[in-house]
């Protein structure tokens, strides 16, 4: 819920700025996700070891992981984050051809880039925290980054309490300064909390670090291609205009807000997962992904329910322009229909990563995402001229397949095996 409200305050307080800033906004918020994903995938790494070292009951070294987890996050984010600072002007244009968007999204994407070592070191928190069982402080810890972001974003993008009003580049900072906020405040924590389990006391091996690396990696790779996949959607929205643009940003942050708690069941997944094949209990395995599946669908549904007759005074919060709220409403309706298929393929994905069989879910994210829907969305799109709403049928029947072959690939325990 915390991170709902945030993503809702953002696209509210920027919305305000009109189709251009939303437009910025959103081609640097998937573009920056992009830039940002290989490390995110480094949680994967730390929550499958350290849950399965939890279920072996090698409590002394369940924090291991973590400390490898942030060593890479470190070596990794600061030559990339220095890279892609300086290459962010010069490919730019190749997002967008509207000079507004262009001339307000370059800053906004730079300083958000400049959060790289932070995400990725959170994240290697909150695999961490998942797998203990201690999300509590995951929680505490989100409660006050997102609410220092929502009042700097409050300060920065306006100009209130004596600041100077900086529009878009303010939102970034905002974003960026809170996720800074956040990496400290996991610090301080896991130094209580995990001093006796080998946080920052005992350095991974090498072949520790190998083995960690080699895990999260199909993860990397999975979050690499489903960020490519975002970041070529909004260019391919772009082909058709700045309106559309607009009305994806809200669209999307509307999908991963509503998801958001359906992911929690996700993480719960992939971390109960890994203390029943730790413990050797393959039949426990097997029922906690069924058991995480059939709530996410109920939820979906639930979901459906409320969002069908209240989408266009939704949107209305936040697309002010009433020809770019219209624009957006069928789609939304097309993805309310199939949330519920769409959060039970992502429940048993997590599943999936829990066992240790990262490599499957990585091809089943990118053969869905890269072989059926980006063609077909440019045909229905651009090239066939059917918009927004045909872009969002082909995304439908992307989303409700792949949820179909992980429910499969569940059902057939080819993970079953997997050692860590």
């Amino acid at each position: 819920m915390s991170q709902n409200i945030l993503n809702l305050v953002d696209i509210g307080m920027v919305g305000h700025l009109g189709d251009a800033a939303l437009a910025a906004t959103g081609i640097g918020s998937f573009t920056n996700y992009l830039a940002i994903s290989f490390i995110i995938g480094l949680s994967a790494g730390v929550q499958a070891l350290a849950a399965r070292r939890l279920g072996e009951d090698r409590l002394d070294e369940t924090a291991v992981p973590l400390n490898g987890g942030l060593f890479l996050a470190l070596i990794i984010g600061l030559p990339l984050c220095a890279v892609l600072y300086l290459a962010i002007p010069a490919t730019y244009s190749f997002l967008s051809n509207d000079p507004e968007v262009i001339e307000q999204g370059v800053p906004y994407l730079q300083v958000r880039i400049l959060s790289m070592v932070a995400v990725g070191m959170n994240f290697s928190f909150r695999g961490y925290w998942s797998a203990i069982h201690m999300t509590g402080v995951y929680l505490r810890t989100l409660l006050i980054m997102h609410a220092c972001n929502i009042f700097l974003n409050w300060v920065l993008i306006f100009g209130n309490l004596g600041a100077p009003e900086m529009g878009v580049f303010g939102a970034g900072l905002a974003t960026t300064i809170s996720l800074y906020i956040g990496t400290g405040l996991y610090f301080f924590f896991a130094y209580r909390h995990a001093r006796d389990k080998g946080f920052l006391n005992r350095v991974p091996t090498r072949s520790t670090l190998w083995q960690q690396l080699r895990l999260s990696l199909p993860a990397s790779l999975q979050q690499v291609f489903f960020s490519a996949g975002l970041v070529t959607l909004m260019w391919i929205v772009s082909q058709i205009g700045t309106a559309e643009v607009a009305a994806v940003n809200v669209l999307m942050t509307f999908h991963i807000t509503a998801i958001l708690p359906a992911f929690g069941l996700a993480l719960a997944a992939t971390t109960l997962v890994g203390n029943a094949l730790g413990r050797g209990d393959i039949e426990d395995a097997v029922l906690w992904g069924w058991n995480a599946a059939a709530i996410s669908l109920v939820y979906g549904i639930l979901i459906s329910l409320l969002l069908i007759p209240f989408a266009d005074p939704l949107l209305g919060l936040f697309l002010t322009n009433p020809e770019t709220r219209q624009l957006a409403y069928w789609p939304m309706i097309l993805w309310a229909l199939v949330i519920g298929f769409d959060t039970t393929g992502m429940v048993l994905m997590n599943a999936l990563i829990g066992a240790g069989d990262t490599r499957r879910s990585m091809w089943i994210s990118v053969i869905a995402q890269w072989v059926f829907f980006l063609p077909l969305a440019f045909v229905a799109g651009p090239v066939l001229g059917f918009g927004l709403l045909g872009i969002w049928l082909v995304n439908s029947a992307y989303r409700t397949g792949q949820a179909v072959v992980c429910i499969q690939s569940w059902a057939a325990r080819r993970w079953v095996g997997i050692k860590l």
